[in-house]
């Protein structure tokens, strides 16, 4: 009787509860392939299993604290380029979607820049600012700020024109108009650039890295692939995709909590789901 009443009693999972289960799902099954590939299948000067990659992001990453320091400047790097593509993509986007004129003499330039390959700029930051930081951060913010451009200026192009006519007509600024009209409806669009925004940024700077470090992240990943270490190698990458996942989240986060109108709407389908 008890047991057929704590059974009543238990509330079924919800669709968020279900994917997240599926998702650690496959994770673990992922590495259980690749932990017996690295087992019985694969070239030890290659790839190695798991466990060792676990082993060695203890032993030799998080251990050295030159590693752990060099890890530290990337997400610095990382947290100044996106912070600065951000301030300049929407003040820039603002400025390239406020007018028919603006958008017809600004945004094309803005595409032209945005489809040249973007490593091209290397060498010329390179010049401009030298093997340290300042490269680093260029070049992340010179993959992040187009995309953060494009989205400002599409989610501009978005808002209707009758909402627009009615704040004129209501005696609004064109400073209260972006404010309280252009704003809030490009929001959407606006988070689809900073979440791109954010991979190309992640991308660049660890490029720059790659090829422009005597003591980061990118001098570390190409002295164990050298050495033909893939313990370490492969920690390092894991540590990398560790951070990328975590700007990404915190990114995600903001879209939730600041899209208008968002976190209502899943209260109310939680809501729902957990009703009988």
């Amino acid at each position: 009787m008890s047991v057929a009443a704590n059974t009543a009693h238990v509330r079924p999972l919800t669709h968020g509860q279900r994917v997240f289960r599926w998702r650690l799902a496959f994770l673990a099954a992922v590495v259980l392939l690749l932990e017996l590939y690295g087992w019985y299948g694969a070239d030890p000067t290659a790839w190695v299993p798991v466990s060792k990659i676990m082993h060695s992001l203890y032993k030799d990453v998080l251990s050295d604290s030159k590693i752990v320091t060099a890890l530290g400047w990337c997400v610095m790097q990382i947290t100044v380029a996106y912070v600065l593509s951000i301030i300049f993509g929407v003040l820039i986007g603002l400025a390239a979607g406020s007018t028919n004129f603006n958008r017809r003499t600004l945004f094309p330039i803005i595409l032209i820049l945005y489809v040249i390959p973007q490593v091209s700029f290397l060498p010329l930051l390179v010049l401009s600012f030298g093997l340290g930081s300042a490269a680093k951060i260029a070049f992340g913010f010179s993959h992040a700020v187009f995309p953060i451009i494009i989205n400002v200026v599409s989610g501009m192009r978005s808002v209707r024109e009758l909402h627009l006519n009615a704040a004129r007509s209501m005696g609004a600024s064109r400073f209260d108009t972006i404010r309280h009209v252009i704003l809030p409806h490009m929001v959407p669009s606006l988070f689809n650039g900073l979440r791109l925004g954010m991979t190309l940024n992640l991308l660049g700077v660890i490029l720059a890295e790659l090829y422009v470090s005597t003591s980061g992240v990118g001098y570390y990943t190409k002295l164990f692939a050298e050495d033909f270490n893939p313990g370490p190698l492969f920690a390092l990458i894991g540590s990398l995709a560790f951070i990328a996942i975590v700007f990404n989240e915190l990114v995600r986060i903001a879209e939730h909590r600041l899209t208008p109108g968002k976190h209502k709407q899943t209260a109310i389908k939680t809501k729902k789901a957990e009703q009988p």
